[in-house]
């Protein structure tokens, strides 16, 4: 698998969960479109979108109910793409998409493998490559950003981080669409800053593209140590996305 065969499997995922063309991701434009719901979508998405915003770099894309089109293009038209994403003009949609009872919910960056720089990491504890029915015994609070108790028959491949006997690290990826694996990785507390988180999703990425599958890597921008990871694992910055959801869901979830 080519860079740029890896970057044509996201934005045609991209294109099929926002109902838009795979172009309309690097045009460099502004384009708005129905959401839409597809049996090809990223498995934890709820579709269709009330509102999404997606950037890859340049221009952006906006899925969106009909209810919303009206509101959303006038924001994306008005400020810069880089400044869709952020406060102080990420109030602005805010303050319109309300009377909809709608309400900014989730900001995610999304990293792709580097091929040039993802290769295996040294890591001084013993790796184990892990399969469903190894780690059918794993769905507990330490092991909650590698594995989804919600979607347990998503998780398809894992890579553990053994002191001994012990499990200190887990890295696993769950197959939210047919074409992209996603990781997620955890650490032990008394196990972190050694590197082992980098080297179990370094190798468990390689494990992914072996297989034909496009890994990739979620993280908040503002979760430093995350992002720090996906960088040394040879990840790199993608995509970003924005999602509002209505005003109970994100008066349920602060609460």
């Amino acid at each position: 698998m080519t860079q740029t065969e890896i970057l044509q499997t996201a934005l045609a995922q991209s294109a099929i969960d926002l109902n838009c063309r795979p172009e309309d991701l690097v045009s460099g434009r502004k384009v708005v479109v129905a959401s839409a719901p597809h049996p090809k979508a990223r498995a934890y998405l709820r579709l269709p979108f009330s509102c999404n915003l997606v950037s890859y770099g340049g221009g952006a894309v906006a899925s969106v109910l009909p209810e919303a089109r009206e509101i959303v293009t006038a924001y994306i038209e008005k400020y810069p793409t880089e400044h869709l994403f952020e406060t102080p003009n990420l109030h602005v949609l805010d303050d319109a998409l309300a009377p909809l009872g709608l309400r900014t919910c989730f900001m995610a960056e999304y990293f792709l493998p580097d091929l040039s720089a993802l290769r295996p990491l040294p890591c001084k504890y013993r790796l184990q490559l892990l399969e469903p029915a190894d780690f059918k015994e794993l769905y507990l609070p330490q092991w909650s950003n590698a594995l989804s108790d919600k979607r347990p028959h998503l998780d398809v491949l894992g890579v553990g981080a053994y002191d001994g006997e012990t499990l200190i690290g887990f890295a696993g990826c769950s197959a939210d669409c047919e074409t992209m694996w996603q990781i997620g990785i955890d650490v032990l507390p008394a196990y972190r800053r050694q590197g082992i988180a980098a080297a179990l999703t370094a190798r468990l990425a390689l494990e992914c593209l072996e297989r034909g599958k496009v890994p990739f890597y979620c993280a908040a921008w503002s979760n430093i140590p995350s992002v720090r990871n996906a960088i040394r694992a040879g990840f790199r910055p993608a995509w970003v996305e924005l999602t509002a959801k209505s005003i109970e869901t994100v008066n349920g979830m602060n609460a």
